[in-house]
Formats: C-alpha cells, sequence, structure tokens
C-alpha cells in the first residue's frame, strides 16, 4: 500500500490544522490506521490510531482532547484533525498502516509508513 499524508504547515500557537493521509494498492478497509509524529532528536512517537471499521480509537496522552482521528473508507483516507496546537506539537507527522491488524497502537505493527508530512507551530 502506498500513503501520501498531506496538509502539514505553519501554524501560530492555539490555531488548527487538518491532516489527510490518502491510500492506495490495497484494500483501506483491511488495515488498522495511526498517526505518528518524530521531533528533531527525538523518537517517533505515538499520536492516535483508529480501528477498520472506526469503532476505536486511541490517542497519545499529550494530544488527548486536542487532536482528533478519523476515517473514510470509501474515500481510502483517513484525517488526523489537530485543534489547539502548542509548540511541543512541532514534528514531522507520519501517517500508518498496520496490514490485517483491526487496530493497534504498537509502532512495531504499522507495516506500511507515508512520507510525512512537515507541522510547525510557532509561539
Amino acid at each position: 500500500v502506498q500513503l501520501q499524508a498531506s496538509g502539514g504547515g505553519l501554524v501560530q500557537a492555539g490555531g488548527s490544522l487538518r491532516l489527510s493521509c490518502a491510500a492506495s494498492g490495497r484494500t483501506f478497509s483491511r488495515d488498522a490506521m495511526g498517526w505518528f509524529r518524530q521531533a528533531p532528536g527525538k523518537e517517533r512517537e505515538f499520536v492516535a490510531a483508529i480501528s477498520r471499521s472506526s469503532g476505536t480509537t486511541n490517542y497519545g496522552d499529550s494530544v488527548k482532547g486536542r487532536f482528533t482521528i478519523s476515517r473514510d473508507n470509501a474515500k481510502n483516507t483517513a484525517y488526523l484533525q489537530m485543534n489547539s496546537l502548542k509548540p511541543e506539537d512541532t514534528a514531522v507527522y507520519y501517517c500508518a498502516a498496520a496490514r490485517g491488524w483491526s487496530f493497534t497502537v504498537r509502532l512495531s505493527e504499522y507495516d506500511f509508513w507515508g512520507q510525512g508530512t512537515q507541522v510547525t507551530v510557532s509561539s
């Protein structure tokens, strides 16, 4: 499967962005989807995940209540709505697919990765 992330950019603290992840090459609805991020000098960290059918979601502690993950299986696209952004949210954001998993938050179980989109939040 190929994943194309988009929607990143520069935003002021308190602002919002919506990331999109378009999938192709595989039946999108078979896989759990996740968003991860990586800031300079830091390890890649879990941001959010959503199950195949959108019935289950999970968020990293630092984004709970501010970010919302969703998916549209008819459009083969996953989304990450980011509100109340903070400077510490600055990172490259990656979408990923966990092949055959109904739902997972474990980075090691994500097989396919998009190219990343930069999100920069200014103070």
